[in-house]
């Protein structure tokens, strides 16, 4: 690790260590999980003005945000404004600013309609990232904890970016709500890719400010760079053993914190034909086919935030996942029993049942043949606890609230 990045950790150790004790008095909190410790409320970095007006202010700022940028009933922008920050610039992730768009669609840049400040989409957009006219980059956002979780690798582009023009760079820490655990395979970089940036497990169990430390110490930035200055504002009264409930969806098709934790699992049949509940009330939830049995029947419809869905008006045979208990879910971690429960059905003959995308998400070569070869899906989840535990080692230096 290098001596920077060392320092960039402790001081953020240090400010969470002097205020995580009891919420700052006047600021929101935003509503979510309790400390295990203490009961007191989580108090995400974006509530803390206190700790960030000092660093921002008199410079430039660009926010990348969207919906879940929540300070209360308030988006952290008009909080910022309010304390007299000069915002000059929104970034926004897929799903756009508001957090209305399908997965994977374009979304354009516009204008804020209450603050009149220019918002940029930085997913699947080709206009040039611009910091010319820009001091420091700021991330307040929702992340969920997963390698193929778009908002982070939205994150290291900003980062890099602010590498090339030597920019400032800062976090509002947000609590991970799968934080509590690390699962699943490590991505071999060969499959670096927009659903992939960081050579991490399927669950990392890391905050963005957590990741994004990591990532510049462990030299994974733009030619092994360090940021000019990298500072994460810390939430309070937050360890990784809180079970931290989203007060906002951080995407359309993650409604409840079900759908959150079973995303670790179902989000593979996006490589293939099988409907995982876009277009219905279930989304990430339930899945299922035309062709398969099951004793639940549903039937995808175009809807907002999911305009096509896979399946799209036709009656599909599968599974209700949703009454699930969320403890059993979570010891299980990264379960790959319902995908190859969907190849056993109607996967034998169809050749293309997983796509490339496959190899994308699950980021490893090797595990499509296990599937096709019928090894059990314990046997396929214990060729990566090696690398797990090794993970966990490595990420042990960059974290800020205990385990």
């Amino acid at each position: 690790m290098r001596m920077k990045t060392m320092r960039s950790v402790s001081a953020a150790i240090l400010a969470a260590t002097l205020c995580c004790a009891c919420a700052p008095a006047g600021a929101a909190a935003s509503r979510g999980g309790l400390s295990q410790e203490s009961g007191a409320q989580v108090v995400v970095g974006a509530a803390r003005p206190e700790l960030y007006v000092p660093v921002l202010k008199g410079k430039r700022i660009a926010l990348m945000s969207n919906q879940t940028g929540m300070v209360g009933d308030r988006h952290s922008l008009d909080v910022m404004l309010e304390n007299g920050l000069d915002v000059r610039l929104i970034y926004s992730p897929e799903h756009g600013f508001r957090g209305t768009a399908d997965a994977g669609e374009e979304v354009g840049s516009s204008v804020d309609g209450r603050t009149g400040i220019r918002i940029q989409s930085l997913y699947g957009s080709g206009e040039a990232i611009d910091l010319s006219d820009i001091d420091v980059v700021v991330v307040d956002i929702q992340d969920v904890g997963l390698r193929y979780y778009t908002y982070y690798v939205t994150m290291l582009k900003l980062m890099n970016k602010a590498l090339e023009y030597g920019r400032e760079f800062v976090i509002f820490d947000r609590p991970n709500p799968n934080g509590m655990y690390v699962d699943g395979p490590v991505l071999d970089m060969k499959y670096k890719s927009g659903v992939g940036g960081l050579p991490i497990p399927t669950v990392h169990g890391m905050t963005l400010g957590e990741l994004a430390l990591m990532a510049e110490g462990e030299g994974w930035l733009q030619n092994g760079g360090a940021l000019t200055r990298l500072t994460v504002i810390p939430c309070a009264n937050y360890t990784h053993r809180t079970r931290y409930v989203l007060p906002v969806a951080p995407s359309p098709n993650l409604p409840t914190m079900k759908s959150v934790y079973l995303y670790a699992s179902l989000c593979f049949f996006e490589a293939t034909p099988v409907s995982l509940g876009r277009g219905t009330d279930k989304p990430f939830q339930i899945y299922g086919h035309p062709d398969m049995t099951g004793p639940y029947d549903f039937t995808p419809e175009s809807r907002p935030g999911a305009k096509e869905p896979p399946q799209k008006n036709r009656l599909c045979h599968g599974y209700d996942l949703s009454g699930l208990d969320d403890e059993s879910i979570l010891a299980r971690g990264v379960n790959l029993e319902y995908l190859i429960d969907a190849y056993g059905q109607i996967g034998k003959d169809r050749p293309d049942f997983l796509s490339d995308f496959f190899e994308l998400l699950i980021g490893r070569g090797d595990i499509r043949r296990m599937i096709t070869d019928g090894v059990p899906a314990r046997r396929i989840e214990a060729s990566w606890r090696k690398d797990v535990r090794k993970f966990k080692k490595q990420r042990k230096p960059y974290l800020l609230y205990s385990e």
